[in-house]
């Protein structure tokens, strides 16, 4: 028996890297964890973003002007997210961060998937965005983290440029709207079971057992997210 856990998510997403570190450690202590099979799914947090923001403002700058703060509240929230990503073993460094569009990021990890490596691409992408401060919207910066990630750099850089993976990152988008996520991390859990936030470790377990257990559905409280207009 497998179990499917499909995770809509955004490269750009702070509390998308620490919910894949919370499944990652549900699923060691889950019983059936060699049955688990984890399929990420692509969500935009922003569309229309640039492929690089203005490199000359910072992420508090950037927090402060979106949410109407003084730029030293914005550092506060930035550093209570630096604290909770790094009680879950995480390295954020929101003082690099260069934001931008993550279309070609999740075609990478489509592209990835063809070939039984897209945990180990997702993996590298987060850890690029949000602790090395690496433009992952740039297609030449996402050839080198692929390669490093185990693809072949000039297979990825000539899926770049053509049309391939970006039906199947539209696809998920559109399966997105159709299941009413706004947010991320949204974990659907063998087709039955729908985890939105990053939930603590214990209830990402707990609903493994259950969804391991059982076919009836199972009602679960809503965690931290990343939507359009910000993390909560």
């Amino acid at each position: 028996m497998k179990l499917r856990i499909d995770v809509w998510s955004d490269i750009a997403c702070p509390w998308c890297y620490i919910g894949k570190r919370r499944l990652e450690a549900a699923i060691a202590r889950f019983p059936h964890g060699s049955a688990v099979e984890v399929v990420w799914r692509a969500f935009e947090l922003d569309p229309n973003a640039p492929r690089v923001r203005d490199r000359g403002v910072t992420h508090a700058e950037r927090i402060a002007k979106k949410y109407g703060k003084p730029t030293a509240q914005a550092e506060l929230m930035i550093a209570k997210m630096t604290a909770v990503a790094a009680a879950d073993g995480l390295d954020f460094h929101f003082e690099r961060m260069q934001s931008g569009n993550t279309f070609d990021a999740h075609r990478v990890i489509h592209f990835a998937a063809e070939r039984g490596l897209q945990d180990a691409t997702k993996e590298r992408l987060l850890r690029a965005y949000m602790t090395e401060g690496e433009a992952i919207g740039e297609p030449e910066v996402l050839v080198r983290l692929a390669g490093r990630a185990g693809l072949v750099g000039d297979e990825v850089r000539a899926m770049l440029a053509s049309d391939a993976c970006k039906r199947e990152v539209r696809a998920d988008e559109e399966e997105a709207r159709a299941l009413g996520i706004n947010g991320v991390p949204f974990f659907a859990i063998a087709g039955r079971y729908g985890v939105s936030g990053a939930q603590s470790v214990d209830v990402l377990l707990d609903v493994l057992n259950r969804a391991w257990a059982t076919e009836s559905r199972v009602a679960v409280s809503e965690g931290a997210v990343c939507g359009s207009e910000g993390c909560a």
